[in-house]
């Protein structure tokens, strides 16, 4: 997931190197959302995987 939250901010960069402006916004906010979910998920797999299997 954090992948792809790369892969779409290089395209809102390259986005707004050339001047497409909805393509940026569209494509920021899809790499915001990718990557709080990402760090979301880390978070929860750090406290889930502790836990002792007694």
């Amino acid at each position: 997931m954090l992948h792809w939250a790369l892969v779409f901010l290089v395209v809102a960069i390259i986005a707004a190197i050339f001047g497409f402006g909805g393509i940026v916004s569209a494509a920021a906010g899809i790499a915001k959302i990718l990557f709080f979910v990402f760090l979301i998920l880390f978070i929860v797999s750090l406290f889930t995987g502790r836990r002792s299997r007694v």
